[in-house]
């Protein structure tokens, strides 16, 4: 399944993306706002394993974000279980080469449309370090609102800060499942 939006497109990865996957995920300015499950530093073995696991996926949940025929970056949805089967969190990162041009802001709002018509999520949610202003930004356009602040909850590079987290719900979603 491959998403649209002009020179954006959200489709599965590909083999051939490993190189540059591994280059942007070496970068510490992107390690820097992700989890720590990702690894770093990043190697073409990280970046072969991570496109096996998404090309497993069933449904797709997981895309490589392409800008102008680039490989760009990954945006995600991890759906949630149990009482929370309706829920997804979203998770993003964008090459550094590519900042500032809006493609994350586009990617955020194509992968929240798949979740909630192709999916029928009810709600998509994230959290987001308390330095990282542009993602918080990127957000904001795309429609998410700031829900709360976690204080002192996330340990990130030897430091303690706060995690903003950001939903959206989807205004069509029925009030009862049948």
């Amino acid at each position: 399944m491959e998403l649209i939006d002009n020179e954006l497109k959200l489709r599965p990865f590909r083999v051939s993306d490993s190189k540059r996957l591994a280059e942007f995920c070496n970068n510490k300015n992107i390690w820097d706002n992700l989890r720590d499950y990702i690894p770093f530093p990043y190697t073409e073995k990280n970046a072969t394993e991570y496109i096996g696991y998404c090309q497993s996926e069933t449904p797709q949940l997981t895309f490589a974000i392409e800008f102008s025929g680039e490989f760009a970056g990954s945006i995600g949805l991890v759906r949630q279980a149990d009482v929370y089967k309706l829920t997804a969190e979203i998770g993003y990162w964008i090459g550094e080469p590519y900042w500032g041009l809006g493609i994350a802001t586009k990617a955020v709002r194509l992968i929240t449309e798949y979740g909630f018509n192709h999916l029928g999520l009810v709600r998509i949610y994230t959290g987001v370090f308390d330095f990282n202003k542009a993602s918080q930004r990127v957000l904001e356009k795309a429609g998410f609102k700031l829900e709360c602040i976690f204080e002192k909850s996330v340990f990130k590079n030897d430091k303690i800060c706060d995690e903003y987290r950001y939903g959206l719900i989807n205004k069509n979603a029925t009030q009862h499942m049948v």
